[in-house]
């Protein structure tokens, strides 16, 4: 079983769009939706869910409020000012109480808390899902608002995909992992056979291609690009592939600007469904490009 991750160094060059038309093209992969800050492959792909879990990604800190005795040393030592104070009646009395969005879960006030007044929960911070799709088996993710420890769901994400891939032998793990360099960037890549970044030609992408092929090189993971939109700026284009030899990453193809993206995603539909225009003809290259590299285990 191989596993390819799609990623990218900014929200919006295409990549989501892209890993639906290698869903297509593979239609026999795992695929797993690891983007899991903003989703959005689901709307191509439509999946029909026929698992719910809930995500827990920590804990989170509960007073209850029978047991408090109101000493304030819970709201004294936390640091992230979660733990709030409501004056009863004379100003006597004084209840405490944490605010949910605030708690990191640190633990802290449980520790010190002299009344034993504190419980600490597990906190549900989303919900994952094992999905069908028209193209296989998909797991994906909606992570709660205001919510953290998305790397760690990423990891849960990778974790079911694969050992969905090995029950239903398939050969193939097709992720859509976060934009940038961050944790849950991390949690996507780590131990992937090959990784795709997508970017585009402007400023902000070649200079988050550069950030986000330094991660890749960091856990030494076989790197390649592909540029779309190629033609908006054929002069940055050209410079993002001669960074990309610099880092011994190899370009596995250029695909060109078109409106037949936007139908496509209106149709609900891949770029490789909707169209057999020459922007499928490249999507469909760079596929058969990144597969013999990942077949062959191709040095370069």
């Amino acid at each position: 079983m191989k596993e390819i991750v799609i990623i990218s160094g900014k929200g919006g060059t295409g990549k989501t769009s892209i890993v639906a038309s290698f869903a297509a093209l593979s239609n026999n992969a795992v695929l797993a939706d690891c983007d899991v800050d903003a989703a959005d492959l689901h709307l191509i792909l439509k999946p029909k869910i026929q698992q719910e879990n809930d995500f827990v990604g920590g804990k989170r800190a509960r007073i209850i409020t029978e047991k408090c005795t109101g000493c304030g040393k819970c709201s004294e030592l936390c640091r992230f000012d979660a733990i709030m104070c409501d004056n009863r009646g004379n100003g006597e009395q004084k209840l405490y109480e944490v605010e949910p969005v605030s708690c990191e879960g640190c633990g802290v006030c449980v520790e010190f808390c002299p009344a034993d007044a504190i419980a600490f929960e597990d906190a549900v911070n989303g919900r994952w899902f094992i999905s069908e799709t028209r193209f296989g088996p998909m797991v994906h993710a909606k992570l709660g608002i205001a919510e953290e420890n998305s790397g760690k769901l990423v990891s849960v994400i990778r974790k079911e995909a694969k050992r969905i891939a090995l029950e239903q032998r398939k050969e193939l793990v097709l992720v859509d992992g976060s934009p940038g360099i961050g944790c849950p960037v991390i949690a996507s890549i780590t131990g992937a056979d090959v990784v795709l970044i997508v970017t585009e030609p402007t400023m902000s992408a070649q200079h988050d291609f550069r950030r986000v092929a330094e991660l890749a090189a960091h856990f030494n993971i076989p790197t390649l690009v592909c540029i779309n939109k190629y033609d908006i700026n054929e002069g940055i284009s050209d410079e993002i592939e001669s960074q990309a030899r610099e880092s011994s990453i190899k370009t596995v193809g250029r695909i060109p600007y078109d409106t037949a993206v936007t139908k496509a995603q209106l149709q609900t539909q891949s770029v490789v469904e909707y169209s057999d225009n020459s922007i499928a003809q490249n999507i469909t290259s760079v596929w058969e490009n990144v597969l013999k590299i990942l077949n062959h285990n191709l040095k370069y």
